[in-house]
C-alpha cells in the first residue's frame, strides 16, 4: 500500500472508531440518566484499573524474552521498532492491560533502536560518501513526531481500552504489505572512520535541544495540576517549538531544490527523491504527526508510519531503516519518560525487557545478518514480521472481540475517560 493510501486509511479507520465510542457513550449516558433515580449507576468504570504481573521466572517470563529478542532484532533491521510485536505479546502472553503494555512497549523500542543507532552508526552509506543517517530528514520528521508522541500520550489516558485494542488491529493488518530490506553494508574504512564520519555533532546539538526541551516540559507539566491555566500553557509550548525546527529544515529543503532545479542540476537534496513542493513539505509534516501520535497512543512506535513513509519519498532502504531508527530513539524515550512521569509501566519488567532490547539490538541483528547470507534470502526479515503482526492482529481481534462482550455484559463504561480526572 501507499503511503499516501495508507495515511487515509489511518485516518479514516481512526475517525470511524473514535465516532463509535461516541455513539456507545452517548448511549452509556442515555441509559445512565434513565436509572438517575438509582444510589450507584449501572456502568462499571472500573475499566482504568491497571494489571502488573509480578516479575518472576515462570514460561511466561520466558516467552516474553524470546519474542522480545527476535522481535528486537527484526524490528530494528526493518526500522520499525517492533512495537507491533511488543504489545500483542505483553497483553496476551504476560497479561499486562493494554495502556501498560503500549508503556512497556516504548521502553523496549528504546532499548532496542539505541543499540541499532550505535550500530548504524559504524556503518557505511551503501551508495554515497555521506553518513547512512539522513540528518535533514531527521531534522525535518523528530520535532513533528516528538509533538505527536505527547499527543498520543495524552490521548491514551482517555481512550477506553477495547477503542485501542481496535486502534491496534487497523494500524497492524495494514502493515503486512509493507517492504523492508535488509542492511547489508559495504564496509570498506575502519569502525572508528565510519563512526566519525556519520556523525554530524551540530544537527545532533539541534535534535538533543528539541529533546531536552520537549522533557523539561513534561517534567514541569508532571507537576502542575491537570485543566488548570498553566497545564495548557506549557502543553502549547510544545507546538511552537516543533514548528520553528520543522519550519527552518522544510524551508532550507524547499530553497535548494529550487535552486538546483532553476540551474538544472538533477542531485537530490537529500535522501529523499521527491520534489519539495509546499504540498509534499505539508503532507510530510502530517504524516510526522501521525506517526508520533500513533506511537504514543499505541506503543507501537513512529517507525510504523516513518518507514514506509520515508521508502516511498525515494530513501533508499539502508538509510531508510537507519534514519528511522535514529528518530525513535529520540520519540521513544519521550514517551518513556511520560509514561513514567504518569506512573503507567513498573520499573523492574521494564528495565528487564529493555535490557533484552538492547542485546538484541546489537546481537540480534548480527544473526539475523548472517541467517540471511547462508539462506540467500532477503525477504525472511519481512516474512518474519508479516507473520508475527499478523497472528498479533488475529489474536488481538478474537481477544477484542471477547473483551468487548464481556464489557457490554457487565455494563462496563465504554466511553471516553474524563482527561483532567484520569491524569
Amino acid at each position: 500500500m501507499a503511503t499516501k493510501g495508507f495515511v487515509l486509511y489511518l485516518l479514516s479507520g481512526f475517525s470511524i472508531a473514535v465516532l463509535s465510542v461516541l455513539f456507545i457513550q452517548k448511549s452509556n449516558n442515555d441509559d445512565m440518566n434513565q436509572s438517575s433515580n438509582l444510589l450507584e449507576s449501572p456502568y462499571n468504570l472500573s475499566t482504568t484499573e491497571k494489571v502488573w504481573p509480578a516479575l518472576e521466572l515462570n514460561w511466561r517470563l520466558v516467552m516474553a524474552t524470546v519474542i522480545g529478542f527476535l522481535g528486537s532484532a527484526c524490528g530494528t533491521v526493518g526500522g520499525v521498532g517492533g512495537g507491533g510485536i511488543f504489545v500483542p505479546m505483553l497483553t496476551l502472553i504476560v497479561g499486562f492491560d493494554t495502556k501498560s503494555a503500549a508503556a512497556i512497549s516504548k521502553c523496549m523500542i528504546m532499548g532496542a533502536s539505541a543499540s541499532s543507532v550505535w550500530y548504524n552508526l559504524r556503518v557505511p552509506h551503501p551508495t554515497k560518501e555521506v553518513p547512512i543517517i539522513d540528518y535533514d530528514l531527521a531534522l525535518l520528521f523528530q520535532p513533528m513526531l516528538m509533538l505527536g508522541i505527547t499527543v498520543g500520550v495524552a490521548l491514551s489516558v482517555v481512550f477506553p481500552y477495547w477503542l485501542i485494542t481496535v486502534l491496534i488491529i487497523i494500524l497492524f493488518l495494514v502493515l503486512i504489505d509493507t517492504e523492508y530490506e535488509p542492511l547489508v553494508p559495504k564496509e570498506e574504512k575502519s569502525k572508528l572512520q565510519i563512526l566519525c564520519f556519520n556523525l554530524r555533532w551540530k544537527r545532533l546539538l539541534v535534535l538533543a535541544t528539541v529533546w531536552v526541551l520537549f522533557t523539561v516540559i513534561q517534567v514541569i507539566k508532571n507537576d502542575v495540576v491537570p485543566c488548570t491555566t498553566l497545564y495548557w500553557v506549557l502543553f502549547s509550548l510544545q507546538f511552537p517549538i516543533a514548528t520553528l525546527v520543522f519550519g527552518y529544515e522544510a524551508t532550507k529543503l524547499y530553497k535548494e531544490h529550487k535552486k538546483r532545479m532553476s540551474t538544472g542540476n538533477a542531485e537530490t537534496v537529500c535522501g529523499a527523491s521527491i520534489q519539495w513542493s509546499p504540498l509534499n513539505i505539508a503532507f510530510c509534516a502530517l504524516c510526522g504527526i501521525l506517526g508520533g501520535t500513533v506511537g504514543g497512543l499505541l506503543g507501537s512506535g513512529g517507525g510504523f508510519i516513518l518507514g514506509p513513509l520515508l521508502l516511498e519519498i525515494g530513501v533508499i532502504p539502508q538509510v531508510a531503516s537507519a534514519t528511522a531508527t535514529f528518530v525513535m530513539m529520540f520519540s521513544s524515550s519521550l514517551s518513556v519518560v511520560e509514561f513514567y512521569l504518569l506512573k503507567r509501566f513498573p520499573m523492574p519488567y521494564a528495565l528487564y525487557l529493555m535490557g533484552v532490547s538492547i542485546l538484541a539490538g546489537f546481537w540480534g541483528q548480527y544473526f539475523v545478518r548472517k541467517l540471511i547470507t547462508i539462506l540467500r534470502r532477503a525477504s525472511l526479515i519481512v516474512f518474519i514480521l508479516s507473520g508475527v503482526i499478523f497472528a498479533s492482529a488475529l489474536t488481538m481481534g478474537v481477544i477484542g472481540i471477547e473483551r468487548s462482550i464481556r464489557m457490554i455484559h457487565n455494563h462496563e463504561f465504554m466511553g471516553f475517560l474524563n482527561f483532567c480526572s484520569s491524569q
